[in-house]
């Protein structure tokens, strides 16, 4: 059963990879902003912006980072995670850079934005030493779409499950 989940990433270089993903079907209903309707949240400013997330994540179970090469250093996608954390959603993280572009390229693996969160009760644990980034073991886009379309339901169960531990 495809779970109601939120997807994040960082648009620009990666929304090509990220609506392949979405077509493997684990996840329900789910479609990304255009980039005329992001650019008209955007320009409401960034209070805009943090109210269109917390409504993008009511009604899910889990927030799924694609992560690619400039992922981890984006400061909404950070914000994405501490809130879905915080909110009490799983919080898996996937990396496309295997998957190729629109220019049939492939991209650099970038780091992990999981570990860019420490857990407020215990500021030396990063939420990357609970939460799970899944890094594709294949340099094939095709092997690598094959295995993110064989894992990724189990992944976001695994990560549902993960966050119940830390309630």
């Amino acid at each position: 059963m495809a779970r109601k989940v939120f997807i994040s990433f960082h648009y620009d270089p990666d929304n090509w990879r990220v609506q392949q993903v979405l077509n493997i079907g684990a996840i329900e209903g789910e479609k990304t902003c255009s980039a005329n309707e992001w650019e008209k949240i955007w320009r409401g400013g960034e209070a805009a912006v943090k109210s269109w997330i917390e409504k993008q994540l009511e009604g899910k179970s889990c927030l799924v980072v694609l992560v690619g090469a400039e992922t981890s250093r984006r400061p909404l996608v950070i914000y994405e995670i501490e809130r879905a954390w915080n909110t009490g959603k799983g919080v898996v993280a996937v990396r496309i850079h295997g998957l190729l572009d629109r220019h049939q390229e492939q991209s650099s693996a970038g780091g992990n934005p999981l570990a860019e969160l420490h857990f407020i009760s215990q500021p030396s644990k990063l939420l990357s030493s609970v939460a799970k980034l899944y890094d594709p073991p294949y340099s094939t886009s095709q092997y690598v779409y094959a295995h993110i379309t064989d894992n990724l339901d189990r992944w976001i169960e695994e990560a549902i499950e993960i966050r119940k531990n830390y309630q």
